[in-house]
């Protein structure tokens, strides 16, 4: 029997190898084999039936380690849609389908925690009989009896550790028979042992109940686009729905968050409603965690999916629905091979398993917004906020300094000004007299963006990247945040000697101090990657708002979406140009994005809210039409400027990027990858795919490794997919110089 074996290697192809008698009924599609890969075992996934070549003689392969495929034909066919139109190796893909836990040789069957438990070996139903039985042996009949009152079984741990039991009186009743010990699995879900919240009780609005009958009117591989501002409660539609595709359909669901931090809050809510019926998938799991969560959903366990990206792949069967919360976000697409969009594999998968998917935003990605006006996806709109709220009044605050100020500030005011203006202190400062929390959004780390010599002007740049190193104050360092490199904060300029170094632009650690100084009595929480770094972190920090421990919530885009505090009246956008002159198409759409979904954290409750957005381009549109949350008339003006030339949703775009150690190697290979493509494209799809470049890259050395990239262009699908792969698997890379070529399709951004 010889069968097609995809493995994580960079090749695009599948290899033959040929299956013992032995293993032959384990070795099905879809299912894990250990076969030897150049004098070492790897574990591939099992593609189908392989026809036997007369040139070579396959090899055996070592292990079919499970009893059963883990990947279903439904998720092989995916991978295969996955591969083709993402240019990716089709084992990397079958990787990324498939917890960690699954890709280790070392341990082809994941081990799973187990505890001992105690269960009742004999029953002592007269009272006589027990008295008799525990005559002289009063700490065993107390054992006893506490094991009988927890219904005849619970694990030794429990009994011990909580409930004081004597391990020696346990074991005594063991070995008279009257108790016996068994080992079971224990479910490694940390999410179990948070409190479950009590389902809210809300009245859906008239619009809410139009949006849910309209889902289940869908039919299987239907896609509703639901535009809901903030506060309109999308999420009251997603838990409405859902019961109806769980509990009436009995079918299965999968739910996508942006941001590991939304995902407690998102669990619990789903929790109050489904129960332990809910698993969690993303990478702030373990890899354990992880496993068991998998296994779970694979067996029937859990019926719920809620998770990052990659919980797209949660191996569910009868899948009736997959809902994608803030489906703008640029976190679903994954930055390494395979480069998959969640939501365009989200749209694949429930047309072929018939579930029905639904894109939830105040502020839909471009692309998915033109799908809906162009018909192929129903457009649900819930236009006002629930509880007759209204949406927050937004003032942009001009930071531009005037030529010629009415007074002189003092050098701790102006400090102050640059970070706070006095709209924004002054509200701030209400807020606290009032007993009422605000969130200020700096979408910008550390304490400051770069550090500069006063005397020559040199700025402090990472040695493996072409950036500037953003100074942290705690601990004191420089960091680069796109290696992770590091070092102690200079005494002086390595250039010139100078001894003045002055650190320069805005991170949330200078806010914060600056916070702290002019506040001193407020509880100030900061929430950036330096903060959240342990497993609770974002969850911790986040029930202390909601409890209401904190009085400013100051943090990165993270803390922009999904969050509902109704105490929260204020928010205030320190600095809202970041990012908005990028060199980059979607610079504007991410920057409106951003702060729409900001201010629509403030107001969500009874009191009415506010936003103060400080900016020093007020007139840019994306600001303008944010101040009034009028998402139509930003679409109209930024689809009118993709036009010509034509970006996304009126192209198909493959960035490819070329990468090498060497400077002038990277350089040449690109410009060679651009002659070939030019012709291939002359030659295979003259007029239907256009090629840019090469140029380099705007960041154009990343991690030592200089970047020079290409675009494609394509109004259609088709002939884009056609000349990467071809281009992806023909065009010849040479060894030296570590030169590597990598094809991203769809991209979110293009640095």
């Amino acid at each position: 029997m010889l069968i097609s074996v995809a493995l994580p290697i960079p090749l695009f192809r599948e290899f033959t190898y040929a299956v013992p008698e032995a293993l032959a009924a384990r070795a099905a599609p879809g299912a894990r084999v250990v076969v030897p890969v150049r004098g070492r075992r790897v574990i591939g996934i099992v593609t189908g039936a392989a026809e036997p070549r007369d040139e070579v003689a396959p090899r055996e392969i070592f292990d079919a380690p499970d009893d059963a495929p883990v990947l279903s034909a439904p998720m092989l066919a995916l991978a295969r849609w996955i591969s083709e139109y993402y240019v990716a190796p089709p084992g990397f893909v079958l990787r990324t389908m498939l917890p960690a836990a699954l890709a280790s040789v070392g341990t082809p069957r994941p081990p799973q925690r187990e505890q001992r438990v105690a269960r009742l070996a004999r029953a002592l139903p007269s009272l006589l009989e027990r008295e008799a039985t525990f005559k002289r042996a009063p700490k065993q009949r107390a054992a006893y009896e506490l094991l009988e009152s927890l219904g005849g079984r619970a694990p030794v741990r429990h009994l011990v550790s909580q409930l004081g039991a004597s391990p020696a009186v346990i074991g005594a009743l063991a070995t008279r028979g009257l108790v016996a010990f068994e080992r079971e699995v224990v479910s490694r879900d940390p999410f179990l042992t948070r409190a479950v919240p009590p389902a809210p009780a809300h009245a859906p609005t008239a619009a809410q109940r139009e949006a849910v009958h309209r889902l289940r009117q869908g039919g299987g591989g239907e896609s509703f686009v639901l535009h809901g501002v903030t506060g309109s409660g999308k999420t009251l539609v997603y838990l409405e729905f859902l019961r109806t595709v769980v509990n009436e359909w009995g079918r299965t669901a999968i739910v996508l968050v942006p941001e590991i931090a939304l995902t407690p809050q998102t669990v619990d809510r789903f929790r109050a409603v489904f129960g332990d019926r809910i698993a969690v998938l993303h990478s702030g799991l373990s890899d354990g965690e992880r496993y068991d969560a998998w296994l779970a959903l694979r067996r029937g366990e859990k019926r719920i999916a809620v998770g990052a990206r990659s919980a797209v792949f949660a191996p569910l069967e009868n899948l009736g629905a997959i809902v994608i919360d803030e489906e703008h976000e640029a976190t679903y697409k994954q930055g390494e091979t395979p480069r998959y969009h969640a939501r365009e594999v989200a749209l694949v998968r429930a047309r072929a398993e018939g579930a029905v998917v639904v894109l939830g935003s105040a502020t839909p990605s471009l692309e998915t917004w033109n799908n809906a006006e162009r018909g192929r996806h129903h457009l649900l709109r819930l236009p006002d906020r629930v509880g007759g709220g209204v949406l927050p009044g937004v003032m942009l605050v001009d930071m531009r300094r005037p030529e010629r100020p009415e007074r002189r500030l003092a050098p701790d005011e102006a400090a102050l000004r640059y970070v706070l203006s006095e709209p924004l202190e002054e509200r701030l400062a209400g807020r606290l007299a009032r007993g009422e929390q605000s969130i200020l959004l700096l979408n910008r780390r550390g304490y400051a963006s770069f550090v500069q010599c006063g005397a020559c002007g040199d700025v402090a740049t990472c040695p493996n990247c072409n950036v500037s190193l953003t100074y942290h104050r705690v601990p004191e360092r420089l960091v680069c945040h796109y290696c992770q490199y590091a070092e102690p904060m200079r005494a002086a300029c390595p250039r010139c000697g100078g001894d003045v170094l002055r650190a320069r632009g805005l991170g949330t650690q200078q806010v914060e101090r600056l916070l702290g100084d002019r506040f001193p009595a407020a509880r100030i929480a900061r929430m950036d990657m330096d903060t959240t770094t342990g497993k609770w972190a974002h969850a911790e920090i986040l029930d202390r708002v909601g409890r209401g421990e904190v009085d400013i919530l100051l943090g990165t885009q993270m803390i922009a979406k999904g969050l509902d505090f109704p105490n929260v009246t204020l928010v205030g956008v320190v600095d809202a140009d970041v990012g908005i002159n990028m060199p980059d198409f979607r610079a504007s759409e991410r920057c409106f994005q951003l702060v729409s979904q900001v201010a629509g954290r403030a107001g969500r409750g009874e009191k009415r809210g506010e936003v103060v957005v400080q900016t020093r381009v007020p007139g840019h549109h994306a600001l303008q039409c944010a101040a009034r949350h009028d998402y139509g008339a930003f679409v109209a003006q930024e689809l009118e400027g993709r036009r010509d030339p034509p970006y996304p949703p009126f192209a198909r775009l493959a960035n490819v990027l070329v990468s090498g150690w060497s400077e002038s190697a990277t350089m040449e290979q690109a410009q060679s990858a651009g002659a070939w493509l030019h012709a291939l494209v002359a030659r295979r799809e003259p007029g239907a795919v256009s090629v840019i470049g090469p140029a380099p890259c705007p960041v154009d050395r990343v991690k030592k490794r200089w970047r020079w990239h290409l675009l494609l262009k394509a109004e259609q699908p088709g002939p884009l997919t056609r000349v990467s792969r071809y281009f992806a698997s023909r065009f010849p890379v040479p060894a030296a110089h570590g030169l590597r070529i990598t094809v991203d399709r769809d991209p979110v951004t293009l640095l």
